[in-house]
């Protein structure tokens, strides 16, 4: 699995809300310029946490994005699986693949299984709050 642009700075964005959580709503302005990310990327991003309802955002003068919840309630695991579509290691661990024909005997399956599951335990124990830290 590798974590694409889009995940990561999905993530950055949360932190830089998370950091700045008093503040009414942040502009995206604001927001790319503090993490040197371009303004129209950053768009897509928050278009894309706005629909799935990890952000508020209010559109014009005065507006603004803003976390709707606290940042410790963010974890890791979400984002990344909203973000990537999936942290599965291997392609049929992927929820809805196609059962592989080989899966009966397959002798590597039972340890993507454990890293897959390794990998969503790890993420989902860590919150925006804790890397925010």
């Amino acid at each position: 699995m590798i974590v694409s642009t889009r995940g990561r700075y999905a993530l950055r964005v949360l932190i830089d809300l998370a950091e700045h959580k008093d503040d009414e709503r942040i502009p995206l302005k604001e927001i790319a310029e503090r993490q040197g990310i371009s303004q129209k990327y950053i768009e897509t991003i928050m278009t894309l946490l706005s629909k799935h309802g990890f952000v508020d955002a209010l559109h014009g003068k005065g507006g603004g994005y803003k976390l709707n919840r606290k940042p410790q309630d963010y974890k890791v695991s979400e984002i990344l699986k909203l973000t990537e579509g999936t942290l599965a290691p291997v392609a049929c661990l992927v929820d809805g693949a196609q059962d592989c024909e080989h899966k009966a005997k397959c002798r590597t399956l039972p340890m993507w299984s454990k890293l897959d599951t390794l990998i969503d335990d790890y993420l989902s124990s860590v919150s925006i709050a804790d890397l925010a830290k």
